[in-house]
């Protein structure tokens, strides 16, 4: 990877990068920053890619603090699922504020005063004690990790040339992996050892110090035509991204297959494991432990092998949709109630790697909008994946609700097989979608 765009010199005192070419051009990127990937990497994309990390830790956690909230508050399935999802409901409202924002004032100045708020949230959830101030907390998480990724995707098209960016949308992206990790088998030990209140109080004091690293340390670069930009232009240009025929030709399948991913990944796979697979709460962890590790795996793995076959002229949604035949076949298996130890991990592990290849879209959408419209038009993509996946997360609560609870707890497995089975047709009726408006793609897609 190597920075694009003018050269700048300077130094990470203050985390603001002006252009030589603005009168105001007192502070500048580092000269490592111009010359090695490392300074890149570390200064104008590691930050933010530590954001990614609780986002995706925040988004997951209920996953495993689920049966402790259950017990202590007494939440009904429909109930956890609308807590849970409330993070993915504010994070979706904001999508497009968000994409205005970051194109008009840089993912530094935007992230960091989005993670304050996430830690705000943080603390309210850790001293709640009502379904109501749950909900409030957890949905103002969701707004302040709203720019959790996008941040960094708007960072990389800055920062990284065209052809480089499915590997370094993949780097920043991996680390979201490594949250859901600990907030699977860490998680538990940790509120095991000091309950879950503790822990969020914690984690609101990490989120409010990652905001202040990216607020600090992270060059900015911003392009002068979207200084010159007033913000009712930029908000016009969001008409050009919903007009376009190609976005509304992938979107449906993107957000119905990344949606699921994180409606199900966040939360519900506990569940399963636990009702349908029989596992025990630290067994159940360390499967999700699994998928977390799978999912490092998978966003990799497709950053290297899109990054391989596009300097050998092959589309990068061809390398996405190749990922996603793996994921609809993962899915099959779990519907099928597949609970024998091996085929079940390797199912599972099968759905943790390919659920978020929907990722490798994101460079497709920045190249055929342009980096200066790039912003807006991975948060459009980003509000209808996030908006899919709170419905579906509130929604398979409210399908597993409508059976009859099992006399030792938990929910039998044809509940699941319903909910689940339910979502995975959506996401069949998307891809055909998709194949029935192709030819708007297949100039574009090479």
């Amino acid at each position: 990877m190597r920075p694009q765009g003018e050269e700048t010199q300077g130094k990470c005192v203050s985390g603001s990068v002006e252009s030589p070419r603005s009168a105001a051009a007192v502070r500048s990127v580092p000269p490592a920053v111009q010359q090695a990937t490392i300074g890149v990497v570390l200064l104008a994309l590691g930050p933010f890619a530590f954001g990614y990390l609780l986002s995706y830790f925040f988004r997951a956690v209920n996953a495993v603090a689920a049966p402790y909230l259950v017990s202590e508050i007494g939440l009904s399935p429909a109930q956890l699922g609308l807590l849970t999802a409330a993070y993915l409901a504010a994070f979706a409202a904001f999508q497009i504020p968000l994409g205005v924002a970051l194109d008009r004032y840089g993912p530094r100045r935007v992230q960091a005063a989005l993670l304050a708020v996430a830690a705000l949230g943080a603390l309210l959830f850790a001293i709640s004690t009502s379904v109501a101030t749950l909900t409030i907390a957890r949905a103002l998480i969701g707004l302040g990790f709203a720019g959790g990724l996008m941040a960094g995707f708007k960072a990389v098209t800055i920062w990284v040339s065209d052809g480089r960016r499915p590997l370094a949308n993949a780097f920043v992206m991996s680390t979201g992996a490594i949250g859901l990790f600990i907030a699977a088998t860490p998680a538990e030990l940790a509120i095991e050892a000091v309950g879950w209140r503790q822990m969020f109080v914690v984690l609101a004091g990490i989120t409010l110090g990652a905001a202040l690293l990216i607020f600090v340390c992270v060059p900015e670069k911003r392009s002068e035509t979207t200084q010159r930009e007033g913000v009712g232009a930029q908000i016009k240009e969001i008409g050009r991204i919903l007009r376009d025929r190609a976005f509304w030709a992938l979107a449906p399948v993107l957000a119905t297959t990344a949606g699921s991913h994180v409606a199900i990944q966040t939360l519900w796979a506990g569940p399963w494991l636990r009702d349908v697979a029989g596992l025990s709460r630290p067994d159940a962890a360390a499967y999700l432990s699994l998928i977390a590790i799978a999912f490092l795996v998978g966003i990799l793995l497709s950053g290297v092998v899109a990054d391989f076959f596009a300097r050998r002229g092959v589309s990068v949604l061809s390398v996405m949709f190749g990922f996603l035949a793996i994921y609809f076949a993962s899915q099959i298996g779990i519907v099928a109630n597949v609970t024998e130890p091996v085929a079940s991990a390797v199912l599972w592990f099968a759905f943790g790697m390919s659920g978020q290849v929907a990722v490798l879209a994101y460079p497709w959408f920045s190249t055929h909008f342009g980096v200066a419209l790039s912003g807006r038009a991975h948060t459009t993509i980003n509000l209808l994946v996030f908006a899919t996946a709170f419905v579906l997360q509130y929604a398979i609560g409210v399908v597993i609700e409508q059976f009859a609870p099992r006399a030792t707890g938990g929910y039998g497995a044809e509940a699941y097989q319903t909910a689940f089975g339910a979502v995975l047709a959506l996401q069949v009726v998307a891809l055909a979608w998709f194949l029935a408006n192709v030819g708007s793609l297949r100039k574009r897609a090479t």
